[in-house]
């Protein structure tokens, strides 16, 4: 096949398989006698092995951790996905230090990574986090995609506040009952 065929087959720019070739990351891929990419089929990524990742922020959401679970599995499945990996895990979208997460993103047995939202993956910086996995060669399905710009960016900016706010107010709270306790052990 054919450099280009190979981008449209995988998601991914003309630039980016490019950028893979040179860097000797697309097994089977060779300059034929014209001086054309060419990639061997049998040497092509399977994107069909996959890794499921469900999160929600809270304890109190646990049940909806198990059905967000079940839809992305169902989805998985009906798309001709092979489920190698679910991580769930309750935790706020904006902490960029999730174990599951580092530990997911780590993992080797998949290729491609199935999210209900692209807030359940991050709430900031998910093109980076995109742009780092084509880099290795694997890919992010999102399967409810925002209908719109405005509605992701209101999104994003009330997950934000709502975030610092909920740390701030955690952070008076605990700063509140330490200075009751101190006091309490002063009488």
């Amino acid at each position: 096949m054919k450099l280009s065929e190979y981008a449209k087959k995988y998601s991914v720019t003309y630039k980016t398989a490019w950028n893979r070739f040179k860097a000797g990351k697309i097994p089977g891929a060779h300059l034929d006698d014209t001086y054309h990419v060419v990639i061997d089929e049998a040497h092509a990524i399977d994107y069909k092995e996959c890794a499921v990742y469900c999160r929600v922020s809270s304890n109190k959401q646990k049940q909806d951790l198990q059905k967000q679970t079940e839809r992305v599995k169902e989805f998985a499945i009906k798309n001709g996905y092979i489920i190698k990996i679910i991580v769930n895990e309750v935790a706020s979208g904006v902490n960029d230090s999730r174990p599951k997460l580092h530990k997911l993103l780590k993992d080797q047995s998949w290729n491609t990574l199935i999210v209900e939202h692209k807030d359940r993956l991050t709430r900031f910086g998910f093109n980076y986090i995109k742009a780092l996995l084509e880099n290795n060669l694997k890919k992010v399905v999102i399967i409810n995609e925002a209908e719109d710009d405005k509605t992701d960016l209101i999104n994003d900016i009330v997950s934000v506040l709502y975030s610092f706010s909920a740390r701030m107010y955690g952070k008076r709270r605990s700063s509140k009952s330490k200075v009751k306790k101190a006091l309490r052990q002063l009488k």
